[in-house]
């Protein structure tokens, strides 16, 4: 009988892959997946280290599994990712009953480590050096780059898939811990990635996602010449099959005439970018050593839409980050105000150890205070996102349905036809009802509904209106911290 196992992922669309990716190699080593850790041999938890609420959850799930670990001793417990990465010999000690700490540069061996703990050869740590644990060169080889072939079968939509063009990050933001987790800024070479990407579209991909922390930033050589984000566009956009290309995440001086050009003029790049600001104020953004002033933010936007004007852009803000005043808080307010962004994902600052903000500023701004601030700016948000989508009332969209719609999965509907969601272009989420064979497909939906999060639309070739109902469970979805 093929061993079981099951994988929990928090966080972003990275750790999302690496999941991914983890499954396929399992599989091919003879692993079968389940949905639920109660069926399965080995729990793995994907973990993200951005805030301490990702951190929080995965070690309260690991102390519910301490008595699991008791009963079942052959039950195979592993910490993969970013907290693995962070963390180290830590994790044993908050739970001892873990086999297994990963971190991100060595999850191409964990089907070996699995087997070692299997073995009963005791935890197994695998992690790369820290940043300032040998050479650069050593650093990078460290975090050995995990790339496998992925399992085409996979159980998720064949038409979307994301593919990673870099690994690790180089800014060195104050509040921020990727550079530490996930090492060196590397990329990929694109005859690499070119050839990924023909693969997905051989086996019926319509959509890829290119990833990377800074993805902008991606810079590679090909025959003697420097290939950047916009020329990597320029190589893929021929492939057949491809219908829709996207990038993210963007950092804001990276945003390149270029780049903004690429957009414009390659039909298959969705004019979409996510670029987040994290604040309006250039005395935060100079202590979180972001490289950039609200002004260069607001004249990037500018550039963007002269060029691209049919573009949609979203960004992230943290608030209450350390020594953040009312005024400095009010200037992010401006720049929201101002930028009319189709969404952001707003954060309460959270200390995270190792970081420069964290070892060198405190973290001096009340709770109450990040609260109201959280608030404050998700409500301005939502008014902006909800007039921006107005407009949309009455049009047709092309969108590419992902599958059935959050309500329809808590309804775990059967039915020929249900409610489904999809994205467009522009990454609006929109949900109707139709048939289930529309999975995976590009199709027009007449726009009868708006709403800050979501459109609800209607099939133009007959499908039916999907209902207010699902509304709320949607919009939840779209809602930060």
């Amino acid at each position: 009988m093929p061993k079981r196992f099951y994988i929990e992922t928090v966080g972003c669309q990275m750790n999302v892959l690496d999941s991914e990716l983890v499954a396929a190699s399992l599989v091919r080593a003879g692993y079968q997946p389940v949905d639920s850790a109660r069926k399965a041999d080995t729990i793995l938890f994907n973990t993200c280290s951005v805030r301490q609420h990702a951190e929080d959850k995965i070690y309260s799930a690991l102390g519910r599994l301490k008595h699991v670990k008791e009963r079942h001793p052959h039950k195979i417990i592993g910490v993969l990712g970013c907290m693995a990465q962070k963390d180290r010999e830590g994790i044993f000690r908050r739970a001892p009953h873990v086999d297994l700490v990963v971190g991100p540069g060595q999850l191409g061996q964990l089907p070996t480590l699995l087997e070692q703990a299997a073995a009963g050869r005791g935890p197994r740590l695998e992690v790369s050096l820290e940043r300032k644990g040998g050479s650069r060169s050593e650093v990078e080889e460290s975090f050995a780059r995990f790339v496998p072939l992925r399992d085409l079968q996979r159980p998720v939509v064949r038409a979307q898939a994301m593919v990673r063009i870099m690994f690790g990050c180089d800014k060195f933001c104050t509040y921020c811990i990727v550079p530490s987790v996930r090492g060196p800024e590397q990329s990929r070479p694109a005859a690499e990635i070119e050839a990924e990407v023909r693969r997905l579209a051989d086996e019926g991909c319509l959509e890829v996602t290119l990833l990377g922390q800074t993805v902008d930033s991606y810079q590679s050589t090909a025959d003697g010449k420097t290939v950047r984000l916009a020329a990597l566009l320029e190589r893929l956009s021929p492939i057949e099959g491809i219908r829709r290309l996207r990038f993210v995440t963007s950092y804001p001086r990276h945003v390149t005439a270029d780049l903004l050009q690429a957009v414009r003029d390659l039909p298959k790049v969705c004019p979409y970018l996510h670029v987040p600001a994290q604040s309006g104020s250039d005395r935060v953004l100079k202590r979180m050593k972001r490289g950039y002033t609200a002004g260069f933010y607001r004249e990037m936007l500018q550039r963007v839409r002269e060029t691209v004007p049919d573009a949609t852009v979203t960004s992230d803000f943290i608030v209450g980050f350390c020594g953040e005043t009312e005024e400095d808080f009010q200037e992010t307010v401006a720049l929201v105000r101002e930028g009319r962004f189709k969404n952001s994902f707003i954060f309460k600052y959270s200390p995270r150890p190792g970081t420069y903000s964290a070892e060198h500023y405190a973290d001096d701004v009340p709770e109450a205070v990040k609260r109201r601030r959280n608030n404050e700016l998700l409500a301005i948000q939502n008014a902006i996102s909800e007039e921006e989508n107005r407009p949309l009332l009455g049009r047709t969209v092309e969108i590419l349905v992902e599958g059935p719609s959050k309500t329809s999965r808590k309804r775990a509907s059967s039915e020929s036809v249900n409610q489904l969601t999809g994205r467009t272009p522009c990454d609006r989420i929109v949900v109707f009802e139709g048939p289930n064979e529309l999975v995976g497909r590009i199709v027009p939906i007449e726009i009868e509904q708006t709403g800050a999060f979501t459109l609800f639309g209607r099939g133009v070739g007959g499908g039916r209106r999907a209902e207010g109902g699902g509304k709320r469970a949607e919009e939840r979805g779209r809602r930060s911290e």
